[in-house]
């Protein structure tokens, strides 16, 4: 079932998907109008020549040049996203572009001019002469008349909409609301039930004095989903304990241990089977590149990865670099009011250790978010002054000491990076005196 989820999340997310839906609904709606004109009298057609009074050769003009004219279209449609894709790749970064191939309005848009096409071949068809037998559909013709006039409407919506996508804000805002709707979804994240803070040691203690038996990976790539229920039954049906050894977005190599697995039975050792190792590698699914389902420091990276090519020489984009600060002091401030998820998990408060997981820590988040772009904006004003800003929000949503500390060390480096970096008082003072401010926030 993992895998298959898997499967229909990239096949849902490609550019191909929607259009093949979109040919197939237009090949039923030729055939379903093409099905009435047969059924019908059209004695009434006469009543409205404007609109249904072309005859054979006229409807096979208008068709014609309707599906030469989207086939036109759509060559032009697939050469713009095209065009775009390799724009955004060179100034932004690849990974984001996936967002633009699972864009809905791209694949509609797509979908729209090559459905009307078909539609249109499919209907001419089904046109005769009077010399054979004398057919002229005069709905599926008008049909076809009113897809085309659609049609360029959402040309010129689908001009707009590149033109928009293309802009700096839009694209870090889309990665940044996904990668929040992720961390809506993963935090808390719940296995079984949570070790309760005394009895973690203990645990950890008991987890470490246990026979572990390494299970390798069977294909090599990066984790984007892993199945914790059905690591939680696995672990309670052997009767034992199993512990990641790659967490989500670690990229693993084939033969590589994926999990480890133990038994509490020192008598009775847990032996790695083939169908042990098949079954736990069912529960990971791994694939070439990292998704955000589970992985919101995927979309954080990202982020992180515009924020470094905007700093770069080559382009030199302060203010594309501070809209990413922004909106990862706003990824940080809601991971700063969140519970992580505990790393032990149990069947209960007095229950032995079943899983043991590799989360993902509050601190490692604010480091992959900050760390680079600090070290990429050395000697700029503008990402000194916005990091404080952006730890400033991110210290108003948490009281947790451990959090408000690692924010305080943060703005230390800022402040220490500035002063040696800045070759003014007047923007040494304005760094000095902003950090002031976050110290005494997070004190």
């Amino acid at each position: 079932m993992n895998k298959l989820h898997a499967l229909w999340r990239d096949i849902n997310a490609s550019l191909w998907f929607v259009p093949t839906l979109m040919v197939a609904a237009a090949m039923g709606l030729a055939y379903g109008l093409v099905s009435l004109d047969l059924h019908i009298d059209h004695g009434w057609v006469k009543d409205y020549p404007l609109l249904f009074g072309a005859g054979a050769s006229g409807a096979r003009g208008v068709l014609t040049t309707i599906a030469g004219s989207m086939m036109t279209v759509a060559s032009l449609g697939f050469s713009l996203t095209l065009s775009t894709l390799g724009q955004v790749a060179s100034q932004y970064t690849s990974r984001v572009l996936r967002n633009f191939m699972s864009n809905r309005v791209n694949q509609l848009v797509l979908g729209t001019f090559v459905s009307i096409f078909v539609y249109c071949l499919l209907v001419l068809r089904t046109i005769r002469d009077g010399d054979e037998g004398g057919f002229v559909p005069p709905l599926a013709v008008t049909g076809g008349l009113v897809l085309a006039v659609i049609s360029i409407g959402v040309l010129v919506f689908f001009i707009h909409h590149m033109a928009s996508a293309m802009q700096a804000g839009v694209i870090i805002g889309g990665v940044a609301d996904e990668t929040a709707a992720s961390i809506r979804r993963l935090f808390p994240q719940e296995l079984g039930e949570a070790a309760s803070e005394p009895a973690q040691e203990a645990l950890f203690e008991q987890a470490n004095e246990l026979t572990w038996v390494p299970v390798p990976a069977a294909t090599t790539g990066y984790i984007q989903v892993i199945d914790e229920d059905g690591l939680l039954a696995l672990a309670r049906r052997l009767g034992g304990v199993v512990r990641m050894e790659h967490g989500v977005g670690s990229f693993v190599a084939h033969g590589a241990p994926l999990a480890s697995v133990a038994g509490y039975e020192a008598s009775a050792p847990l032996r790695l089977t083939n169908e042990l190792a098949a079954e736990l590698n069912d529960k990971f699914t791994i694939g070439r590149q990292r998704t955000t389902e589970q992985d919101a420091g995927f979309g954080v990276r990202q982020i992180v990865d515009i924020a470094l090519k905007a700093l770069s020489p080559g382009i030199n984009d302060t203010s594309t670099a501070v809209i990413c600060i922004d909106y990862l002091g706003a990824l940080v401030a809601s991971l700063a009011a969140r519970r992580f998820a505990d790393p032990l998990r149990t069947d209960g408060d007095a229950g032995p250790v079943r899983v043991i997981t590799l989360q993902p820590s509050f601190t490692t988040f604010v480091n992959v978010a900050f760390d680079q772009v600090l070290l990429a904006g050395e000697g700029d004003l503008a990402v000194y002054l916005r990091l404080l800003t952006a730890l400033s929000t991110a210290a108003a949503r948490t009281q947790v000491p451990a959090r408000r500390a690692v924010l305080r060390a943060h703005a230390t480096r800022v402040a220490e990076a500035a002063a040696q970096a800045l070759t003014t008082d007047y923007a040494r003072d304005q760094v000095t005196a902003r950090a002031r401010e976050v110290q005494r926030l997070v004190a």
